[in-house]
């Protein structure tokens, strides 16, 4: 049933810039209850992108419990202000990061942000400070305090160090984070192309069963599958091959790499979806044996497969892998190899469509797909599942 929810969010660096993380908690506006808490360590950032990472977690968590309205609490007065659309967002750097939480804002039935003192918003700070101390031990936070083994993908936003201004603007003639539709006839700044490449052919995919984490080497179809894909990205004119770590991604993008003359860059945001229990079987023999653990997952991005991944968790850190090749590659034609998921995550967050999309959309061995990101925000999906050049068995 759909409440109020309250989000509170924090974030923080010990520098600015410096070692920093975020935290958020929702609760439940009528009893006070937690009913969600996100925290993560980005790296070394500024005091204000922490504070905007704790925001979009909050707002991302309070989307996936459907909420009637939200109230956003923050100590930041900054982010408050330009999140209601009285300051401008000055620093060219934080922009993105402003309009992806509007985006967010506008998935939201009613959304509210109120200034709170910071020992008010305790929760959200105490979150905030773990995952920095986790990030310092090399670990990940994890609810309830507990951490383990760092993943290179989770480093959000490392190295990113904007600034922005706590000066005040009139906001009437430039809305906080105004929709764009990115056809502009002179735009700012070129366009971050991405390439993206579904890998070949594996034997599990022949038999149609689940292939997450894996390590499946291409058959001999899907290795000429990665060559005729490999050959039609030559003439590209890509700079660069950022691929997944998983085996059959590598091997695809080894190939196009050779092509392109460029070395693979490894991004492990880019993995596939880990389906845990489920790894190896066809879809009839998870309904045989975890019927309502599959309506479950089939009914709920946030639901994982037993000792798995949900595809909520795949969203974050693909948008943060999404991040870390904008700030790297931002104005080149990049390939990215990757797997089924994180290609439908990155064309579904480019069209701002609900997660529910990642069920209407299909996607081929071996094909392409083509995002523009633009430097001011708005994105746009140029091609989907293109399957040309890819040669019959």
């Amino acid at each position: 049933m759909s409440r109020r929810l309250l989000v509170e969010a924090d974030g923080g660096s010990r520098g600015n810039p410096g070692p920093a993380g975020y935290g958020a908690v929702v609760r439940d506006a009528a009893t006070g209850a937690v009913l969600a808490e996100r925290a993560a360590g980005i790296g070394r950032a500024t005091n204000n992108v922490a504070e905007y990472g704790g925001l979009i977690a909050g707002l991302t968590a309070a989307l996936e419990l459907d909420p009637a309205e939200v109230e956003v609490r923050m100590d930041s007065k900054l982010v408050v202000e330009q999140m209601s659309g009285r300051w401008q967002v000055k620093h060219p750097a934080m922009r993105p990061l402003a309009a992806e939480a509007q985006m967010l804002v506008r998935r939201l039935p009613r959304v509210r942000f109120s200034w709170i003192p910071r020992a008010q918003n305790a929760h959200a700070d105490r979150l905030a400070n773990e995952a920095m101390d986790a990030a310092a031990r090399g670990d990940v936070w994890r609810p309830g305090g507990d951490s383990g083994p760092a993943d290179a993908a989770d480093a959000w936003l490392a190295e990113h160090e904007p600034t922005a201004s706590l000066e005040s603007a009139p906001s009437a003639d430039l809305p906080v984070a105004t929709p764009q539709n990115g056809w502009r006839d002179d735009p700012t700044a070129p366009p971050t192309t991405g390439l993206l490449l579904r890998h070949g052919q594996t034997e599990l995919s022949v038999h149609k069963r689940f292939s997450g984490v894996g390590e499946q080497p291409l058959t001999a179809y899907g290795r000429r599958q990665a060559a005729a894909a490999a050959d039609r990205l030559a003439s590209s004119e890509a700079t660069a091959v950022v691929a997944s770590p998983l085996r059959r991604a590598r091997e695809t993008a080894e190939l196009v790499a050779a092509a392109l003359g460029v070395e693979v860059a490894l991004e492990p945001g880019l993995r596939e979806t880990d389906f845990g229990a489920w790894e190896g079987s066809t879809f009839a023999e998870v309904r045989q044996r975890w019927p309502r653990e599959l309506d479950a997952w089939l009914a709920d991005p946030a639901v994982a497969p037993p000792g798995g991944e949900s595809f909520a968790q795949t969203t974050t850190r693909v948008r943060q892998a999404r991040d870390r090749v904008l700030r790297t590659y931002g104005g080149q034609r990049v390939v990215l190899v990757s797997h089924v998921t994180p290609i439908k995550t990155l064309l579904r967050l480019a069209l701002d469509a609900p997660a529910t999309a990642l069920y209407r959309m299909h996607l081929d061995l071996a094909c392409l797909s083509e995002v523009q990101w633009f430097a001011d925000g708005p994105s746009v999906v140029r091609s989907l599942n293109d399957t040309a050049h890819v040669p019959a068995e």
